[in-house]
């Protein structure tokens, strides 16, 4: 089973230990996900999966993305 998180980036930043060391760490805002897809074993693909996809605070509209990404909305 892989584990994982999924999330956009926000930017970077830093943390401050009382040491005085300075460790860079990314921001990721991690949303709600929805399953968009699934596949079963008995299908063409022969394996079981699930695409999952994040949602946005702005969703993207079909014209602004590629024609593959549109077929998966």
């Amino acid at each position: 089973m892989i584990s994982g998180i999924i999330g956009r980036k926000v930017g970077m930043t830093q943390l401050f230990a009382e040491d005085g060391t300075v460790t860079p760490v990314t921001v990721i805002k991690a949303g709600p996900c929805v399953v968009i897809q699934t596949k079963s074993a008995a299908g063409r693909d022969g394996y079981n999966a699930v695409q999952l996809g994040l949602v946005e605070d702005k969703p993207i509209r079909l014209k602004e993305c590629f024609k593959a990404a549109a077929g998966a909305l």
